[in-house]
C-alpha cells in the first residue's frame, strides 16, 4: 500500500497542511544545526563535481585543418 506523504501529499486541510508546515520546519532546523557545525568546527565545503553536462559530453575530435594552397597556384578543377 503506497501513502502520499510530505510534499507529495496533495490533501489540503488544516489539518493536513499544519502536519506538512512542522516537517518542514524540523528539516530546515536540522539543516541549519548541521551548517552551524561544519562552519564551528571549520569543515572544508565539499569540492564541486563537473556539472553532469560536462561529464556526459563526448570529447570532441579536432577538425583537420582547412586545405588552403600553401602557394599562390589556383586549385586544379
Amino acid at each position: 500500500m503506497l501513502r502520499r506523504v510530505g510534499k507529495h501529499d496533495r490533501r489540503n486541510s488544516m489539518k493536513m497542511r499544519r502536519r506538512k508546515a512542522q516537517v518542514k520546519m524540523k528539516l530546515r532546523a536540522k539543516r541549519h544545526a548541521q551548517e552551524r557545525k561544519s562552519a564551528a568546527t571549520g569543515g572544508a565545503k565539499k569540492a564541486a563535481s563537473a556539472p553532469k553536462r560536462a561529464a556526459r559530453a563526448p570529447t570532441p575530435v579536432p577538425a583537420p585543418p582547412a586545405s588552403t594552397p600553401a602557394t599562390g597556384s589556383p586549385p586544379s578543377a
